[in-house]
């Protein structure tokens, strides 16, 4: 299948690029000139890169060219606070750029996306409410695909992401700052830890969006879902503890030692009946066992 990738430079849209490749599916990626894509040298030559410049323009040429049957759309900027100066950029990543994809399909005729979207957009709610700006631009964006799945009758399902880690992580996420403190034993302050975390390993969720797009692929009707792909639960307290057993070592986790941020995330939405069709029968990497692999 012919698939065209957002978000390549981030760990998730790189591990999805990657199992694209394995898979054999003809892959293209979207990247600007300053992109920094060093951590896809082991698939680069195995995929047919597209320069976006900052115009709707280019998507159009750029999606003429690539003639995708899906996008897999990853591409956002997250920021769990943001400053003044941050707004621009939120927009442009998470609102702007997007609406040009969708425009892009609608003038290509592009039918099928898989969209990422994230568990921020449900601050202490089953409903939807923002923890933050990012989720507001997340959820902004959702908005307008809506509109153009709706109008150009696309198929279009988003999975909402909690936390992942995984090898070849170079974001300071939780996980790897405690598999860092826990092998060197330097200290690490955290929070009080009692809020609660969702945790998935990377290769379940690259599953999660492979087999999105292999559903979308097949489906002949237009399509318009959501759907949250959920881990393992924790405390950050329960967390930190299952690290240090799988480590067989406590490392030196200060808890309380900084304040919970504004509008801290202490209840995650429920699940229940939220999940994917495909994802019944699937076995979740244990957190015991991934950290392992980092």
């Amino acid at each position: 299948m012919k698939v065209l990738v957002t978000g390549v430079t981030g760990f998730i849209g790189g591990a999805l690029v990657r199992r694209l490749v394995r898979e054999g599916w003809n892959v293209s990626i979207v990247v600007r000139e300053e992109s920094d894509i060093s951590g896809l040298t082991d698939v680069i030559l195995y995929v047919d890169k597209f320069i976006y410049d900052g115009s709707t323009e280019s998507l159009i040429e750029i999606l003429s060219v690539s003639k995708p049957e899906l996008i897999y759309h990853l591409a956002s900027l997250f920021l769990s606070e943001h400053l003044p100066h941050d707004v621009t950029k939120l927009i442009q990543s998470n609102v702007l750029f997007g609406t040009q994809l969708l425009e892009a399909m609608s003038v290509n005729s592009v039918k099928k996306i898989v969209n990422a979207g994230t568990s921020w957009q449900y601050f202490h709610s089953s409903e939807y409410r923002a923890s933050n700006l990012y989720a507001a631009t997340k959820q902004a964006f959702e908005d307008i695909l809506s509109f153009y799945s709706d109008k150009n009758s696309i198929s279009q399902v988003t999975l909402k992401l909690f936390d992942t880690y995984g090898p070849d992580d170079k974001r300071r996420k939780l996980v790897n700052l405690v598999v860092n403190a826990i092998r060197t034993n330097v200290e690490l302050g955290v929070s009080p830890g009692e809020q609660i975390i969702d945790i998935s390993f990377i290769d379940d969720v690259v599953e999660e969006f492979y087999q999105c797009g292999k559903y979308l692929h097949l489906s002949s009707d237009c399509v318009s879902e959501a759907y949250f792909v959920s881990g393992e639960r924790f405390t950050v307290k329960g967390l930190v503890e299952q690290i240090a057993n799988a480590y067989g070592q406590q490392g030196n986790i200060v808890f309380g030692a900084r304040p919970y941020r504004d509008r801290e995330v202490m209840t995650l939405p429920e699940v229940s009946g939220k999940t994917s069709p495909w994802s019944k029968n699937r076995k979740i990497t244990p957190l015991s066992l991934g950290v392992l692999k980092i």
